[in-house]
């Protein structure tokens, strides 16, 4: 058990970085019509194109670990909309519903958002800066 919790940190890590990274090529299917996608989502159309982009953006933030804990907060609240909104009113069931990523993403983005960003990440950069430190100008 001591070796796991000697791990802990990358795996959290690693798992942030895995997760941010699906969520952002979800995006990158819809805003840029790529991954498989038929076509880009057009600009501004609501609610796809707005979807997209937040998955995008929170995706990229979440897997470099910056602004970590709003990113998969934002994050996970867009998949629980998605998931009431377009699949839940089909059935009850995420398998019959087509609802499996909404809600994995969900769960999984909270879960981050709880847990924190892990090891390898900007904010844990960001974090190390010595404050206070002033430029003395000549």
């Amino acid at each position: 058990m001591r070796r796991f919790e000697l791990a802990r940190e990358h795996a959290v890590g690693l798992y942030r970085i895995v997760i941010g990274f699906l969520f952002a090529c979800h995006g990158v299917k819809s805003v840029f019509g790529l991954l498989g996608a038929h076509a880009a989502i057009p600009v501004g159309q609501w609610p796809g194109w707005w979807a997209a982009a937040i998955q995008l953006v929170c995706g990229v933030l979440v897997a470099v670990g910056a602004l970590t804990r709003t990113a998969a907060i934002l994050g996970s609240g867009s998949m629980a909309y998605a998931y009431f909104t377009v699949h839940a009113g089909n059935s009850l069931w995420p398998i019959e519903n087509g609802g499996e990523a909404s809600a994995m993403f969900c769960w999984a983005l909270l879960l981050v958002a709880f847990v924190g960003p892990g090891k390898l990440a900007l904010d844990r950069l960001w974090a190390r800066r010595p404050a206070g430190r002033e430029s003395v100008s000549a």
